[in-house]
């Protein structure tokens, strides 16, 4: 697990993988720099691989303040550059989910986030941590 930082206005469409590129995984605020696990971006190629089909990545690497105004956790890993909210189309959240615990058994964290009310669509956050950690939201 190596922690990268990145210019979104230099490295933007920096491929990182065979399929994610930096801007993938900037903060929806539109600051610079982007920090980026390499871990994280090989488990979320692994699921790109896997299910045959685009991931998307509805949030990833966060500021403190863009973290703060959309209700993140206050040490959430998404300020650290280990964490994406991530869903693709076709697959349920629980088989999002399912896969990614078979790529972080005994470490990271998985939440799942169903379909709601006031929530359109549901996702799985997939992060990086050391510890194991697993929740509903």
């Amino acid at each position: 697990m190596a922690l990268e930082a990145y210019s979104l206005a230099k490295d933007g469409g920096r491929r990182l993988s065979a399929n994610f590129t930096v801007r993938e995984f900037a903060c929806r605020d539109g600051s610079d720099p982007v920090f980026i696990d390499t871990r994280l971006v090989q488990v979320l190629q692994s699921i790109r691989d896997h299910f045959g089909k685009p991931v998307v990545i509805t949030s990833a690497y966060r500021t403190a303040a863009h973290n703060k105004a959309v209700g993140g956790a206050a040490y959430s890993q998404h300020c650290y550059g280990r964490a994406a909210d991530i869903r693709v189309v076709g697959v349920t959240m629980e088989q999002l989910a399912a896969y990614a615990e078979k790529l972080l058994p005994d470490t990271g964290g998985i939440g799942r986030y169903p379909v709601r009310s006031g929530r359109p669509t549901g996702w799985v956050h997939v992060d990086t941590r050391p510890a194991k950690s697993r929740w509903k939201g």
